[in-house]
């Protein structure tokens, strides 16, 4: 028996016996049950094929058990935040900014027919579940991701994964596990394994997770504002993601959910970095994963609350929770992030304006040099948008000296963030 012994009544869930953040004096009785996550894919990330190009962001050599402990390290400021899952795949994700084949990265521990398992990524699992079993948080373990699920041969060597990763699991005893069988199983990565990709093999994948694990609960994850009825009814946790989705479309999948009138745990486990999406999440009293690219998928990750985006998670997730913080100055409440010493690959830049409240901001002007290069009109507030999620890089020279973004707010008022460089 683990010390974070997590169980399901109706939409909530208990940890203990206890609903989630009911033990904290000031949370509201609408979260109670609730399970605010994070998307740290990479936790047990390695990448056997070229390793060393994970030598980057301020590191001389990428160490995979390093990059582990790193993270369980983290873990308890999290936890103290109000974080209680975090969600991490055993094929990993992809490096969304900085490497353009996924497929060329080996980030995978089972074998093309599925029987056995790499010991290194098992170890480094292990480890991970323990150290989240002791101080009180569950997680989301993904089995299969679209970039690496071509390293099974076929059908067969699929279901042969579950078993082999379940029964890892079963025997672990844990009891602080949800079991994402795939991350959007519908996605053209995984359309060469019908058993994944459609929605009755789905259905039945997640019924032999489950049985496989010993009863851990189990659900699976479609793309950003797409559901599916028939794989809800086969899981125990609903798992959606709301990458793209205004606040609106958000609510919008939440109801349509709801309205299968299932009574089970609504978790979104994979959204963005756009904060104001918790908002929907709270008044529905449902579950929201914070999803940062940047920071938490692109190895090595930084895994702890780096300033901007991270910080202004952290503290809107506490608020909504009850846990009080000392309050920011409103200078301290926008920050002009990329511009981090060691957060760039061949001179990219990924410059945003991260806000503690975006819905205070009308829209952001980006100024280089004093010359306007781009406007951002919506969360989260990037140059080059093409997605909440992914933006395009900006590539610095020796004359970029100065980056300025100036906020207008929806009162009329504006604020400067600048950046000097050197």
């Amino acid at each position: 028996m683990g010390n974070t012994q997590l169980s399901i009544s109706g939409e909530k869930f208990l940890i203990n016996g206890r609903l989630t953040y009911s033990e904290l004096p000031n949370s509201p009785a609408s979260t109670h049950g609730l399970l605010m996550n994070a998307r740290f894919i990479q936790g047990v990330f390695d990448d056997r094929a070229q390793q060393e190009r994970f030598a980057r962001f301020g590191r001389k050599t990428f160490d995979p058990d390093l990059h582990t402990d790193e993270l369980i390290a983290a873990l308890p400021e999290w936890y103290a935040h109000g974080l209680r899952a975090i969600t991490v795949g055993l094929q990993g994700g992809g490096p969304v900014f900085t490497i353009e084949d996924w497929s060329s990265i080996d980030n995978n521990p089972y074998s093309a027919d599925g029987l056995s398992f790499d010991p290194a990524y098992e170890a480094r699992l292990h480890r991970l579940l323990k150290a989240a079993d002791e101080i009180g948080m569950v997680v989301i373990v993904s089995l299969f991701y679209q970039a690496q699920i071509h390293r099974l041969r076929d059908g067969e060597a699929v279901r042969n994964a579950i078993k082999t990763a379940c029964g890892i699991l079963k025997k672990g005893g844990y009891t602080n596990v949800i079991i994402e069988v795939a991350n959007e199983y519908e996605i053209a990565g995984f359309l060469a394994y019908p058993i994944i990709s459609s929605h009755q093999g789905m259905a039945y994948l997640i019924e032999l997770a489950r049985e496989s694990s010993g009863g851990m609960p189990t659900g699976s994850s479609l793309m950003g504002g797409a559901t599916n009825e028939e794989v809800a009814r086969a899981s125990d946790v609903i798992l959606i993601h709301a990458n793209n989705c205004t606040r609106q479309e958000y609510y919008n999948m939440i109801q349509k959910v709801r309205g299968w009138q299932m009574n089970k745990p609504i978790v979104c486990n994979e959204d963005s970095p756009c904060i104001g999406m918790m908002e929907v999440a709270y008044k529905t009293a449902t579950s929201w994963g914070y999803y940062n690219n940047l920071t938490k998928q692109e190895p090595p990750a930084d895994w702890g609350i780096t300033e901007g985006e991270d910080t202004f998670f952290a503290r809107r997730m506490a608020a909504g929770l009850g846990i009080e913080l000392p309050p920011l100055e409103e200078e301290e409440q926008f920050v002009l992030q990329g511009f981090e010493p060691h957060m760039t690959v061949d001179n990219k830049r990924w410059i945003r304006l991260a806000s503690l409240y975006p819905e205070r901001i009308d829209y952001v002007e980006f100024f280089r040099n004093g010359e306007l290069v781009d406007l951002a009109f919506n969360e989260p507030f990037m140059i080059r948008n093409q997605t909440t999620w992914i933006q395009d890089a900006w590539v610095m020279t020796e004359e970029d000296k100065e980056w300025k973004a100036v906020v207008h707010l929806t009162d009329g008022r504006s604020i400067e963030k600048k950046v000097t460089l050197s």
